[in-house]
């Protein structure tokens, strides 16, 4: 496992920065900081360190999860303890009900919607909103689109003919175990190179490789007590 890329360039996921507390004053433009900008603990790299996402941002930002239900559900409990309002389009409301119901100790933090009833959110900097669109393999197009203060992550539980459109058009993309001609053609379109296309289909439970332009991060997600308790362990099918 490992990663590229600089801080400079990162996009799409925020973690930690090497050590250092002076640089030369031409290069002070090229700081960013993440202002407003709540990170969500996605999991850790090999050596253990944090990996975080910004889910609030003054622009919209797209997400795609190829992977399971658990770790979408995870993502949601994480960024719902950010603040976040968290509202879940799904097909399939009996497998959200129970993390709804237990989140917020009876908050409506996270709110269930029918495919395609996604009301307004009227999403600001101080009340940021993340949908996740759980839809099935071909999930609608519809109102339910980022903006700012409000992001959108999309579930695919497998590489379907939607997958391409959404590879191409997320600044973020998570992949799970796949089958080896999944892995194949994601590899083409992520620009992938050959051993992260050969690791794909050999991923344990929880770890997901996720992308953001050339930047790669390795990452495992394991559930804390109350997430596992709630949900049970990682698993990649549901």
């Amino acid at each position: 496992m490992g990663r590229t890329g600089t801080p400079k360039g990162l996009r799409g996921m925020i973690g930690p920065r090497h050590a250092g507390h002076s640089m030369p004053a031409d290069h002070l433009a090229a700081l960013s900081l993440p202002v407003g900008d709540d990170g969500v603990v996605i999991g850790e790299d090999a050596e253990g360190r944090p990996q975080l996402v910004g889910f609030h941002r003054s622009t919209p930002y797209d997400v795609l999860l190829i992977g399971g239900l658990w770790t979408a559900q995870v993502l949601a409990l994480r960024a719902a303890g950010t603040g976040a309002r968290v509202v879940v389009e799904t097909g399939r409301r009996q497998e959200w009900t129970m993390l709804a119901q237990a989140a917020g100790a009876g908050l409506e933090c996270i709110t269930l919607h029918d495919v395609g009833r996604v009301p307004p959110m009227g999403a600001t900097v101080g009340s940021p909103v993340v949908v996740i669109r759980d839809c099935g393999m071909r999930p609608p197009r519809g109102r339910v689109v980022s903006s700012p203060w409000q992001s959108v992550l999309t579930l695919l539980p497998y590489l379907s003919p939607v997958a391409p459109r959404l590879m191409r058009s997320s600044t973020l993309v998570g992949v799970q175990r796949v089958s080896p001609q999944e892995a194949q053609q994601i590899g083409r379109i992520l620009g992938l190179t050959q051993p992260e296309v050969a690791a794909l289909p050999t991923l344990a439970d929880g770890v997901t490789l996720w992308c953001s332009g050339r930047e790669r991060h390795w990452v495992m997600t394991s559930g804390t007590d109350a997430e596992s308790g709630l949900l049970g362990m990682a698993r990649r099918m549901d």
